[in-house]
C-alpha cells in the first residue's frame, strides 16, 4: 500500500492547525477568588465581576474553597491561578496573614493582584475593594445603642478569628458601645465560624446563658441566619442587628425577628474589582484603597428603590 508522504501529510494539517489558532480565546483571563461559593453574598460579588467582565471583554474565572474556613483551599486556588499565568487575580483573603505569601508570588510574577472584600498583611497589591468594616461595625453599634435606648446587656455572634473584616467590624462595633453607650454592657461573644450551624449552637447558648439579654449583634451572613433563628425559636424580646443580608435575613427584617441589617454591596465590590485588574493591565493606575460605604436597612427602609437595588441584584442576568 502507498504511503502518503510525510510532507503532503504535513501540509494537510496546516489548515487545521489555523482553525485551532482562530478558535482559541484571545480575551484575558481574570480570576476571582471568593472567600466561599455557597452564600448570597459572594454570589451577588460573582455577578458583579461577569458584568464587568462583559463590558471590558475579558474572560472571569470564578473559583474559591467550598467554605470560608478553607484558607489552605483558598491557597491552592491561588497557586494554580499564578502557575496558569492568569493575566490578573481578584483575591478576597480568607485569613489576611496566611494569603500574604500568594500575593507576594503573584506580584513577583508580574500578574497584578486585586484585593476585594478583605485585607491582606502584604503591600504587594495593586488596589484593595473592601467596606469600611469598622465604620460598618460602628453603624451596628449606633443601631444598637438606639433601639435599647442606651442601657441594656447584649451578646454577640461573631465570625471567625483571623478574617479581617469580621474583626473589623466586631471591633467597630463594640468601640461604639464603650464610647457612646457605656450603659450598654457586652455579656459575651462567641464564634460561629462562618457556619450556620455553629452560629445557631452559639446564639442559643447565648440566649440560655444570659436569659435577660436585651440585644444581639450578628457580624456576617451566617452569624445573623443564627442568631435570627434562635431569637425566633424561643419567641425571644431580644432585638438584633444583623450584617449582610439574603432571602431568609430580609423576611426576617419584615416579620420582626431582625431588627435591622448592616448591608454591605458585594455585586459592586466584585464589578469594581475586576474593572481596577482591567485599568491595571491597560498601563493604568486605579485607585489603590477604595472603601465603599454600608447602609442600615429596617422595615421603614426597606422598600426604598436604591436599598432594594443592593439587597436584591438581578443575579439570573449575570450567572445564568
Amino acid at each position: 500500500m502507498k504511503q502518503t508522504p510525510r510532507f503532503v501529510l504535513a501540509l494537510s494539517l496546516v489548515p487545521l492547525l489555523g482553525l485551532v489558532s482562530c478558535n482559541r480565546s484571545t480575551k484575558r483571563q481574570i480570576a476571582v477568588i471568593p472567600m466561599g461559593r455557597s452564600h448570597v453574598y459572594w454570589q451577588s460579588a460573582h455577578a458583579g465581576a461577569v458584568k464587568a467582565g462583559r463590558e471590558e471583554n475579558v474572560e472571569i474565572i470564578w473559583d474559591g474553597p467550598p467554605s470560608e474556613m478553607d484558607f489552605s483551599g483558598q491557597l491552592q486556588i491561588v497557586e494554580n491561578m499564578i502557575n496558569r499565568h492568569i493575566d490578573a487575580i481578584c483575591l478576597a483573603p480568607i485569613d489576611r496573614k496566611s494569603l500574604a505569601t500568594v500575593v507576594d508570588r503573584a506580584a513577583e510574577q508580574k500578574i497584578p493582584v486585586i484585593i476585594w472584600d478583605s485585607p491582606v498583611d502584604t503591600q504587594s497589591f495593586v488596589a484593595q475593594i473592601a467596606t469600611d468594616n469598622y465604620a460598618a461595625g460602628q453603624l451596628a453599634g449606633d443601631r444598637m445603642g438606639t433601639i435599647l435606648h442606651g442601657t441594656g446587656k447584649v451578646v454577640e455572634v461573631a465570625s471567625q478569628p483571623g478574617s479581617a473584616s469580621t474583626v473589623a467590624r466586631e471591633q467597630g462595633f463594640e468601640d461604639k458601645l464603650h464610647q457612646s453607650y457605656p450603659a450598654i454592657r457586652i455579656a459575651d461573644k462567641r464564634y460561629g465560624m462562618a457556619n450556620f450551624a455553629q452560629s445557631l449552637a452559639v446564639a442559643e447558648n447565648m440566649l440560655t446563658a444570659f436569659p435577660d439579654a436585651d440585644g444581639m449583634f450578628g457580624s456576617n451572613e451566617t452569624g445573623t441566619v443564627g442568631a435570627a433563628r434562635a431569637v425566633k425559636g424561643r419567641s425571644s424580646h431580644v432585638k438584633l442587628v444583623g450584617f449582610d443580608s439574603s432571602a431568609p435575613l430580609v423576611e426576617g427584617l419584615r416579620e420582626g425577628s431582625i431588627d435591622s441589617l448592616v448591608t454591605q454591596n458585594p455585586f459592586e465590590m466584585g464589578y469594581k474589582a475586576v474593572k481596577a485588574a482591567v485599568m491595571k493591565l491597560n498601563g493604568g493606575t486605579p485607585q489603590r484603597i477604595q472603601a465603599l460605604p454600608a447602609v442600615v436597612v429596617t422595615r421603614e427602609n426597606l422598600n426604598d428603590s436604591v436599598i432594594h437595588a443592593r439587597l436584591f441584584p438581578d443575579l439570573d442576568a449575570y450567572l445564568k
